[in-house]
């Protein structure tokens, strides 16, 4: 049975490898019930997990980016790669889920979580400088693209409560194939998946322009 291990929320932590001065990436297992809320529009809105920070509001938060997920399985692999401990929460995840394939699941694919919370698949977590200063580890950005294994940002369809042990279950699979690891794949290290992408509607539209503007140039050369 797929469940939550830990629901996670971010502290204000300095930084030299951001356009900010601190970010929110160190995330921590929160104890008890934590609220899950729908975002204000992005750019203006922090993330759907009550009681998170984040800091560069450009590129984190908003309806699109409103719970993040990362596997405990996917953390386990590079515990063993990494030779170091990883604990919840230490990839800037919201959710570390256990038993659930996040890697596998389809953009627009619903989960319910406990009682009351419905999240919906939005898209893939792409790496940036500020991941890269926080795990500290050599070619990091290149290692966590090769693996593809990015984790799953999610929309919050409804909000409510949730805590740590809560049940995973996914209520809905779209009939595409665009799976998180293929959205990553596309736009990251194989362009040529591209296409693939505009078969889910469920998709950002910020992240449909880019697919559209990437192909677009592709012809005209």
């Amino acid at each position: 049975m797929a469940y939550l291990i830990s629901v996670n929320a971010g502290t204000p932590t300095p930084t030299d490898h951001s356009t900010e001065p601190v970010t929110g990436i160190d995330k921590r297992p929160v104890e008890g019930p934590v609220l899950v809320l729908v975002p204000g529009p992005e750019g203006t809105a922090p993330t759907g997990i009550a009681g998170d920070v984040v800091c560069d509001l450009r590129v984190h938060g908003g309806p699109d980016k409103a719970v993040y997920a990362y596997a405990r399985e996917d953390l386990d692999r590079w515990e063993r790669e990494l030779g170091r401990e990883l604990t919840g929460g230490v990839f800037g995840e919201n959710l570390t889920t256990s038993g659930l394939d996040v890697t596998g699941a389809r953009i627009g694919e619903r989960w319910r979580i406990g009682g009351e919370v419905l999240l919906e698949v939005a898209s893939p977590r792409i790496p940036c400088r500020t991941f890269a200063g926080w795990l500290d580890e050599k070619g990091w950005i290149k290692r966590f693209t090769d693996q593809a294994e990015p984790g799953a940002y999610l929309r919050v369809l409804r909000p409510g409560t949730i805590r740590a042990g809560d049940p995973i279950e996914v209520v809905h699979s779209p009939g595409h194939d665009v799976t998180i690891g293929l959205a990553f794949r596309a736009l990251t290290a194989e362009p040529a998946l591209l296409p693939r992408l505009l078969a889910a509607d469920e998709l950002p539209e910020r992240t449909k322009e880019k697919v559209r503007a990437r192909l677009g140039q592709r012809l005209s050369q």
